[in-house]
């Protein structure tokens, strides 16, 4: 899989994860532990979204 493809992969689970925060937000009893979970993946994406797409420095 090429670095394009896999930034490509990470975006599509990136929104995914928006959806499901969303979904749970608008539950009328919000888990607080489930939203910290997917807020913290997603936030790990986005990490790795970033590294990715910097140029290398060597």
């Amino acid at each position: 899989m090429s670095t394009v493809d896999h930034i490509e992969a990470l975006k599509s689970k990136h929104a995914t994860l928006e959806q499901a925060i969303h979904q749970e937000i608008t539950r009328p009893h919000p888990d607080d532990d489930a939203l910290c979970s997917l807020k913290k993946r997603k936030l790990m994406i986005k990490d790795e979204i970033v590294r990715l797409s910097e140029p290398a420095s060597h």
